[in-house]
């Protein structure tokens, strides 16, 4: 089976990606999906209070409508995030908006939020079976109050999901990373904690900040601060990238966000930077060109208690989250390490 798994991944790497795209969701929804097994026990863990099977989750953007978290789960992710979700459907940027940089292991993308909005979302949350599943919330592109649509994301999806996603960090929404100013970051968090605390059971799901790699100086330490304050439980740390480091590829100076294997190195070093400033009172999720073992344990040694990975499933397939467990579980052995949690920020 893994065999043809990787002769279907071959096989879409042929097509234009946003095509081989809907292809894999509608194979995972027909059961054609990849089975991970059980998990090494080396690798359980909590996650802000939620009890994970191992660390490896998946990132938002693969699901972005909530319609295959169970076979992603299956497939042997600890946890998966969907969305990001908006309150109204949008049709997002125009294509082609998502490029294959198959020399630079790496994938560009402006999509724009596209999505079919809360209501197709919710639905399909509330016939979740067990795991982990976050939901990432967004504002819609032309929406006169966009903090208001964050708190409607909350407010709908409270009771259904597993954990929320503040996203504020894309960069193909105009304006949006203007969200992560101090004084606005201050509104958004304040409004939603309000929301939160009117909500039943507030203090049960956690709730995360997703942030962009391409921070001035002195952001940071204003975003750690609004967090506390306010009282999230955590950071993704981060978001694509509009920096355009050397790159092979002839798509390289196409508009959008950068992700993939150029993304390995500096955003594990702004997950440094945030592990440093938040020393322990938050917790910390490590995104950006994790394609191995090795490359996640780095993101958990720098400080993350969990990790997640996209763009390497565009060239490697659903089954490569198994490899990178199997690897995973290996370098927390040979270290010594009897538990994920006993790794985190061991540098």
């Amino acid at each position: 089976m893994t065999t043809l798994h990787g002769l279907a991944t071959r096989a879409l790497r042929g097509l234009d990606p946003e095509d081989a795209h809907g292809l894999a969701i509608r194979a995972l929804q027909a059961g054609l999906g990849p089975h991970g097994g059980r998990d090494d026990p080396v690798l359980a863990t909590t996650l802000a209070g939620l009890s994970l099977p191992n660390p490896v989750g998946l990132a938002p953007g693969f699901d972005k409508n909530a319609e295959v978290f169970g076979p992603m789960l299956r497939a042997g992710f600890g946890f998966v995030e969907c969305g990001t979700v908006t309150p109204l459907p949008q049709a997002g940027n125009p294509r082609p908006r998502l490029f294959r940089l198959t020399e630079d292991r790496a994938v560009i993308n402006r999509m724009g939020f596209n999505n079919q909005g809360l209501e197709a979302f919710a639905a399909r949350l509330a016939r979740r079976g067990p795991g982990v599943v976050g939901a990432n919330i967004g504002a819609n592109k032309d929406s006169e109050d966009r903090v208001g649509d964050y708190v409607t994301g909350l407010t709908r999806l409270w009771g259904l999901a597993s954990y929320f996603t503040i996203n504020i960090s894309s960069p193909n929404t105009p304006g949006l990373r203007a969200l992560q100013t101090r004084a606005a970051l201050e509104e958004l968090l304040g409004r939603l904690a309000e929301a939160r605390d009117a909500l039943p059971g507030a203090g049960r799901v956690p709730m995360f900040l997703k942030v962009a790699p391409d921070l001035a100086d002195g952001e940071a330490e204003a975003i750690v601060e609004t967090v506390l304050a306010n009282g999230l439980e955590g950071i993704i740390v981060s978001n694509t990238t509009i920096a355009r480091p050397p790159l092979a590829s002839r798509l390289r100076d196409e508009a959008g966000g950068l992700s993939g294997a150029p993304l390995t190195a500096p955003s594990t070093e702004m997950l440094r930077r945030f592990a440093a400033l938040t020393a322990g009172r938050l917790t910390l999720i490590g995104v950006g060109g994790i394609g191995s073992g090795a490359e996640a344990y780095a993101k958990i040694r720098a400080g993350a208690a969990a990790v997640q990975l996209y763009s390497a499933l565009v060239f490697e397939g659903p089954g490569l989250v198994t490899r990178i467990k199997r690897e995973l579980a290996g370098l927390l052995r040979a270290d010594g390490f009897r538990a994920v949690a006993d790794a985190v920020g061991a540098n």
